[in-house]
């Protein structure tokens, strides 16, 4: 799966095969969920605060998380995305 973000433990990566929404998935140590770029969880479960961590990046960084799920659309290579400071 493309890592396009690590911050705070927390490991971001996207493709497009499923779920039928743009969606990332996120991973903290054993958990991970698909949230959609709306912020609402689709599968899965990581811990609250990550949760809202992740919400926060998507809200910073939609413009290029739509940018990246059209390249996955495309079969393109997608680019990584700043993590949270």
């Amino acid at each position: 799966m493309p890592t396009i973000s690590r911050f705070y433990g927390i490991i971001i990566y996207m493709y497009h095969d499923e779920h039928g929404v743009p969606h990332l998935h996120a991973k903290y140590q054993s958990k991970q969920c698909a949230i959609g770029l709306d912020g609402n969880v689709l599968e899965g479960q990581i811990p609250k605060k990550q949760l809202k961590i992740v919400r926060l990046w998507i809200f910073e960084n939609y413009e290029a998380l739509i940018s990246n799920w059209n390249l996955a659309q495309e079969g393109k290579p997608m680019v990584r995305i700043a993590p949270l400071d």
